[in-house]
């Protein structure tokens, strides 16, 4: 696997400016509920500053990018392109980076969540939802909470996704609606 050092480096040249500074703050996030809930920190790290490394690939280019490097998509996500960097981002980082099948499993549920997720899955999908940087009423109510509980703080940022994509008449990816099924059967 490579350093941090040189996937950072990576990751700040193929992002703008705005979306590197995200990274890391995302990165600060998941160092910090790792260190808090016993995962991994350096996998943790890794999976924060590269989650979004393939987020800016222009949107007509997307489908192709995504499916030459062997992204299997969906119907779904060929509709809705803004999903696409998740799997696609998985893939780079493991064929470029060296990542593990769990830290790749992360990146590629982090905007979509997915049934039985794990806390490393858990701890990027609350760490991008409440990044320092993000200041909605949502986005701090999950970082509170996180701090004592990280299944609670998963489900108000699912069910926060869920209610944002119900009220703006967002189609709804089947993994999002799994993740919550799964939860509240639990």
């Amino acid at each position: 696997m490579k350093s941090f050092e040189e996937v950072e480096k990576v990751v700040k040249q193929t992002l703008s400016e705005r979306r590197f500074h995200h990274c890391k703050c995302v990165m600060d996030r998941c160092i910090e509920f790792a260190t808090l809930y016993g995962e991994d920190i350096e996998k943790a790290k890794l999976i924060g500053i590269a989650h979004d490394i393939a987020k800016e690939i222009p949107r007509e280019k997307r489908i192709e990018e995504a499916e030459k490097v062997g992204v299997l998509l969906d119907e779904f996500e060929k509709n809705n392109k803004a999903l696409i960097h998740a799997k696609h981002g998985a893939v780079i980082c493991k064929k470029e980076f060296g990542f593990t099948d769990d830290m790749c499993e992360a990146i590629s549920y982090h905007t979509t969540a997915k049934a039985n997720m794990s806390t490393l899955d858990k701890i990027l999908y609350i760490s991008d939802f409440s990044e320092e940087s993000r200041d909605f009423p949502e986005a701090i109510e999950v970082y509170k909470i996180a701090k004592k509980d990280l299944d609670k703080a998963y489900l108000y940022a699912l069910v926060g996704k869920i209610k944002y994509m119900l009220d703006d008449r967002i189609e709804i990816h089947q993994d999002s609606i799994d993740a919550y099924n799964y939860v509240v059967s639990k």
